[in-house]
């Protein structure tokens, strides 16, 4: 009998901004409140949340500006594209990430949304913003290293 080939699923959608241009302190995992049509979406690979951002409103964590485009075969059950969703955070994470962001000069920055078994989760990170001469001097140390490992890849030869 062959052996099954198992295909691989796009399960996470990475925002590629976080990186860049904020200093990641504090990670958190998050569930979020989904609509059916937007968990295929997201399986799909039609997500992106390189513009959104996280609030605390009311006790709550939300999470704004997450575009997941609506289900191809979706009918009148079909979601809105940048509808604000509810992030499942325990009582204590959401009492230190409102604390946090009151003290000001933070951000509350989803870094990447994956699926944990059946579940859709939020890797949301506390980040401080950085400056302009903060990303030149990233940029710098990445090209010093990129020429140090060359130099050494071309002493093994």
């Amino acid at each position: 009998m062959a052996a099954k080939k198992e295909t691989k699923r796009y399960t996470e959608v990475r925002n590629a901004k976080a990186g860049r241009d904020y200093v990641i302190d504090e990670r958190f995992e998050a569930g979020i409140q989904l609509r059916g049509t937007e968990v295929k979406s997201i399986r799909a690979g039609r997500a992106q949340i390189s513009d959104a951002f996280g609030k605390i409103e009311k006790g709550e964590a939300w999470l704004y500006n997450a575009h997941i485009e609506q289900y191809a075969f979706g009918n009148i059950y079909n979601h809105d594209a940048r509808r604000i969703r509810k992030l499942l955070l325990h009582r204590r994470d959401l009492d230190k990430i409102r604390l946090a962001l009151d003290a000001g000069s933070r951000a509350f920055i989803p870094l990447r949304m994956y699926f944990k078994d059946a579940l859709v989760k939020v890797e949301m990170a506390l980040c401080t913003g950085k400056k302009q001469f903060d990303r030149r001097d990233d940029l710098k140390k990445r090209a010093e290293m990129r020429e140090v490992e060359q130099a050494m890849k071309s002493r093994r030869r």
